[in-house]
Order: structure tokens, then C-alpha cells, then sequence
């Protein structure tokens, strides 16, 4: 049966991973694999995680499954923590939330949703995004397309080209947007320009698919969320995939919801009821542990505060990293190279290199990034931003 099977490639940023871990330089740099770090190179577990998964164990009587939608306090709090807890889709009952194994399994289960309405849209993607959204749409049996968003050179959004191809669109059509901190460009939408892409989506009949993974790391944990919060009360019709595995630090847990959005109540229980379906069809019943984690920490007042601070310490401690890297590629590579650090926002930025200058900063350098110049800028320290961009220097 498997005797055909050919050995696939490896995946760029799983095989960086193992790159990185074979590396016996003292001077190595993990810039590649996207996990928040600290200025140890360490991934901590978060004071409120742990507090909240304490009490979660003390309290638990019981293993037995969830159901397909999961932990419904998780769903619930996970809407409310999305949209607030006064949007206008939440209390007039049109939006519902599943839980999912992951950010991933939220996209993948949108996708089967996707699949079984009355069409099979085309699914709009920007250009780049993030590698898995691809696999995990097109493997549902959609058809996936690109529109511009990055101007590599500048740093910046190509808006103006990004809202043209928008206008082009075919009604019903989906179209995937990045929530807050674009990955892997850093590169994110401004207010402004939020409120012209949702007068696109209404006016063309386009549905939304926002893909929120990073609340609360690009300008706080309310203002990532304005963008889907605009979408979310402005058309009929949406899906929002949300992942708890950067905010929350719960990586290897597996935490993220689906939530979808329609025209009535009775049309999102309906929906609801097929993505139980198709829940049920896949993984069956989700993991509790990471959901039940997060409901604590969401439900209880002191442990919610204790969570928003060190969010916005993370967050913080990130733009301090990217100001002071930006200031020493400022003497080593110029000004551009600097500007696109700093105003981009988020755990990544994508810098103009070529494939072949990240190929040396790995062999030379052993400073390990994606070969598109992706660069996770958590695993920068203070202590070696200055050999970072003297590398970078030296290979550009």
C-alpha cells in the first residue's frame, strides 16, 4: 500500500527547528520558530497560566469528553474577549463560538464549513501569509487566490493595490484577513483602512475570514481586536478563527475557537449545528485542559488582570527589542532597513533580504530565519541585537 510513497520535503520552519537544535555554535540565534521568548531565550509559562491551572486541577472531578463544541464557558468568554461583551452580533444572538484544537483547527474547521454551504467560494489570501493557511484551506477542497498586501522594500501595506483586487471580487466570495500583527510580515492594517475594506466586503457581498492569533501583542489587547470588531458589525455574514497559544503562552495545549457569524440567530444555530458535525467527523471532542486554563483565567477578576499585564509586558518588552534593533541596523544597513523594524508591529517582521543572504546569516552566522527574511523578533535579546545587526550588515 506505501511501497509509491516518496519522501516529502521538509517544512521550511520545522526543519529551521531542526537546523537550530543540531547547531553547536555558542552564538547561535533562534529567529525563526514563532514563539514568544524571553531575554533568556526561554518560553515561560505565564504567572496567571499557572495559577489558573492550579486551581483547574484542584477543582476537577471529573475526565470524561466535552462534546463537540467544547468547553462552552471557553466559547462564551472567548466571543466576549473577541468582539465585547456589548457588540452588537452578541447580543442580538448571531454569533457562536466552537472551540478547537488550535488556531489551526479553528481555520480547518472554518474551512469544512465553508465547504458545505451553497457554493465552494474562493478563498482570497494576502500576499504573503502566514505558510499553514494554505494547507489548511486548500486541503478542505477550497480554492485559494492571492491579493497584494506587502511591499517588501518599504515594510509597508499595499493598500491601494490590496483594496483594487478587493473591488474585483465575485460576490460571496471569502476573503482571509489577518486580525492584528501580521504574519509574517508584522505589516498591519490602520483604522482607516479597516473602514474601507469593510465598505468593500458590504458593498461587494465579500464574507470576511479574520484570523486573530496575536491579540494583545501589537497595540493592546482591545485596540488588535478593533479591526474584527469593525467587520463584525458591519456585515451580514463572517468567521473569525481564534488562537490562545501566543497570548496565553499555551502553545503545546492546543486552545482556539471558531466563531461564526450570520444574518439571524436561528441561521447561527444552524451553522453551529454543522460545525458540530464537522467537529465531531474529525477530531471528535476537543482538549479540555487548555480551554478550561483559559475560562479561569477570563471568569476571575484578579487572574484576568494579572493575564492583561503580562500581555502588555510581552508586547512591550517586544517594541523595546524592536526599537533597539532598529537603531543598530540604522549604522550597519541604513535607514530603510531600520524603518521597516520599527513600524511594523507583532511577534515577526519580514526585512528585504535575499533567500541567499538568510541562507549566510545561517551558515556564517548561525542566525537562523525564514529564507523569505520572516524574523521572529521575541528571539532577539538586548545582549545580541548589536551581533544581529552587524550580521545582517555584513550579508545584505
Amino acid at each position: 500500500m506505501f511501497e509509491n510513497l516518496q519522501a516529502l520535503p521538509e517544512d521550511p520552519i520545522l526543519g529551521l527547528m531542526a537546523a537550530f537544535r543540531a547547531d553547536t555554535a555558542a552564538t547561535k540565534i533562534d529567529l525563526g520558530v514563532g514563539v514568544y521568548k524571553d531575554e533568556h531565550g526561554k518560553t515561560p509559562v505565564l504567572r496567571a497560566v499557572r495559577a489558573a491551572e492550579q486551581a483547574v486541577l484542584a477543582d476537577q472531578q471529573t475526565k470524561t469528553y466535552t462534546g463537540p463544541a467544547g468547553n462552552e464557558q471557553f466559547n462564551a468568554l472567548m466571543v466576549e474577549l473577541v468582539l465585547g461583551s456589548k457588540h452588537p452580533a452578541l447580543t442580538s444572538g448571531r454569533v457562536r463560538a466552537l472551540q478547537a484544537p488550535g488556531g489551526c483547527g479553528a481555520l480547518r474547521l472554518g474551512a469544512e464549513l465553508l465547504m458545505v454551504g451553497s457554493h465552494r467560494p474562493t478563498v482570497h489570501v494576502s500576499d504573503p501569509t502566514w505558510a499553514n493557511h494554505v494547507p489548511l484551506l486548500s486541503n478542505a477542497g477550497l480554492k485559494l487566490e492571492r491579493y497584494p498586501y506587502f511591499e517588501a522594500r518599504t515594510g509597508t501595506v499595499k493598500f491601494d493595490a490590496m483594496l483594487e483586487r478587493l473591488n474585483t471580487l465575485p460576490a460571496g466570495d471569502v476573503v482571509l484577513l489577518h486580525g492584528c500583527c501580521h504574519n509574517p510580515t508584522g505589516a498591519d492594517l490602520s483604522m482607516d483602512q479597516w473602514r474601507k475594506i469593510t465598505e468593500v466586503l458590504v458593498q461587494r457581498r465579500l464574507v470576511p475570514y479574520v484570523d486573530i492569533a496575536y491579540q494583545g501583542l501589537g497595540e493592546g489587547i482591545v485596540a488588535d481586536a478593533e479591526g474584527a470588531r469593525l467587520v463584525a458589525a458591519s456585515v451580514p455574514e463572517a468567521l473569525i478563527a481564534v488562537s490562545c497559544s501566543k497570548n496565553f503562552g499555551l502553545y503545546r495545549e492546543r486552545v482556539g475557537a471558531l466563531m461564526v457569524l450570520t444574518e439571524s440567530s436561528a441561521q447561527t444555530n444552524a451553522a453551529a449545528s454543522h460545525l458540530r458535525k464537522i467537529a465531531r467527523g474529525i477530531w471528535s471532542m476537543p482538549p479540555d485542559h487548555g480551554a478550561a486554563i483559559v475560562a479561569r483565567i477570563l471568569s476571575d477578576e484578579k487572574l484576568s488582570e494579572d493575564w492583561r499585564n503580562e500581555v502588555n509586558a510581552m508586547r512591550e518588552r517586544m517594541l523595546t527589542l524592536r526599537r533597539a534593533l532598529s537603531a543598530a541596523l540604522a549604522k550597519t544597513c541604513g535607514a530603510e532597513m531600520a524603518s521597516v523594524i520599527e513600524k511594523q508591529r507583532g511577534m515577526f517582521s519580514t526585512i528585504p533580504v535575499t533567500p541567499e543572504a538568510a541562507d549566510a546569516l545561517r551558515t556564517q552566522h548561525h542566525i537562523y530565519m525564514t529564507r523569505d527574511g520572516r524574523m521572529n523578533i521575541a528571539g532577539v535579546s538586548l545582549e545580541s541585537v548589536d551581533y544581529i545587526a552587524k550580521a545582517i550588515g555584513a550579508v545584505v
